[in-house]
């Protein structure tokens, strides 16, 4: 071996020999050493906060509810009740709209209108005032496989609801322990009921309680949505006479505030003002069938429309195809965005002003 890599080698091990030295001594146990503060830097033990970043860790939703889109932690798996609202002057403010997962706005008699509120995800206390059937109302409900809430009917309504057997309330005729009166208001427009009575009395009726329909196609709500259309930030509907509801968009909160003949239109006991997420407008056959001015509407279709989502409006059309009036764009189902939709329905030929 030359001496010049001899000499090297023997300096190699001897580096190699201190450095395990040094390690050694301050570590002959093996085990991890820990610099514990000394306590009486610290009498009281405080423990001093990290200066971290704020995070909000949004949870995971394991299901939507059928009739909004909007993430819970339950499937809700209840029939929704459906209420029928009258919408006469003397009937106004209403109660629990605000509440309803989908609201369907028609005519009645004369020149106004009613709802049929549909409630599945919130359990308002106060719903009303409630009025009476009509067979479109009843074929509406029918679409959820809803429990159906009303006073009274016509008797193509009652019709309707023998022939499919449907699950009623009818406070007029028997069921009035599922309802009260309030003082403050006259007859007939002072009746009102709570999703909890209903619930109560769909028990005692031996009312089947689960749910066997479907809802609306949504939009997943965790993803941004763009939605081009024709700029509609206002809509004016106008139904009969003088009779218009109007919509305007808030685009901070990137839903509709309603009105009704330029009043906004608000919740009796809350006095929130209603909103709408989604509003479809569809044109559809109307047609009166007695002195009194009852109509036959045609809430089957087909038929056109239009779909108003975050300050623009598209052109549909509308069928009844899967068991629910179902909005299309091009002959594909059309989604909705999460939260509440607002359905008015109103004659062919009716006048839509949006801007």
């Amino acid at each position: 071996m030359n001496r010049t890599y001899g000499s090297l080698i023997i300096v190699i091990i001897l580096v190699f020999s201190l450095i395990l030295a040094g390690c050694g001594k301050g570590n002959e146990s093996n085990n991890l050493v820990v610099d514990v503060p000394d306590e009486t830097m610290n009498p009281n033990n405080d423990v001093e906060e990290l200066d971290m970043p704020d995070r909000i860790i949004e949870p995971i939703m394991p299901f939507i509810n059928p009739l909004t889109g909007i993430g819970t932690m339950t499937e809700m798996k209840e029939r929704p009740i459906a209420v029928i609202v009258e919408n006469q002057a003397q009937a106004r403010p209403q109660d629990g709209l605000h509440k309803a997962d989908i609201v369907y706005e028609i005519l009645a008699e004369g020149d106004i209108t009613r709802f049929v509120a549909v409630f599945q995800s919130q359990t308002p206390d106060v719903i009303g005032p409630v009025r009476s059937m009509r067979p479109y109302l009843a074929q509406l409900s029918h679409n959820f496989d809803a429990l159906i809430v009303h006073a009274g009917w016509s008797q193509e309504g009652i019709n309707y609801i023998v022939k499919h057997k449907l699950a009623h309330f009818d406070q007029v005729y028997g069921d009035d322990a599922y309802y009260w009166r309030d003082k403050s208001r006259k007859a007939p427009h002072n009746l009102y009921t709570s999703t909890k009575l209903i619930r109560e009395g769909a028990v005692k009726k031996k009312f089947r309680e689960e749910w066997n329909s479907i809802g609306p196609k949504f939009y997943d709500a965790t993803n941004s949505q763009t939605i081009t259309g024709q700029p509609a930030a206002s809509v004016k509907i106008h139904y009969i006479g003088k009779y218009h509801v109007g919509y305007e968009y808030d685009p901070i909160l990137n839903r509709y505030n309603r009105s009704m003949i330029g009043e906004p239109h608000k919740d009796k006991t809350s006095s929130t003002q209603l909103t709408a997420d989604n509003i479809m407008v569809l044109f559809t056959k109307h047609k009166i069938v007695d002195k009194i001015g009852r109509r036959h509407i045609d809430v089957s279709g087909p038929g056109s429309g239009y779909l108003i989502q975050r300050g623009q409006l598209r052109e549909i059309t509308w069928d009844n195809k899967k068991g629910m009036i179902t909005p299309y764009i091009n002959g594909t189902e059309a989604e909705l965005l999460p939260g509440q939709t607002w359905v008015q329905i109103v004659p062919e030929g009716s006048k839509v002003e949006f801007q």
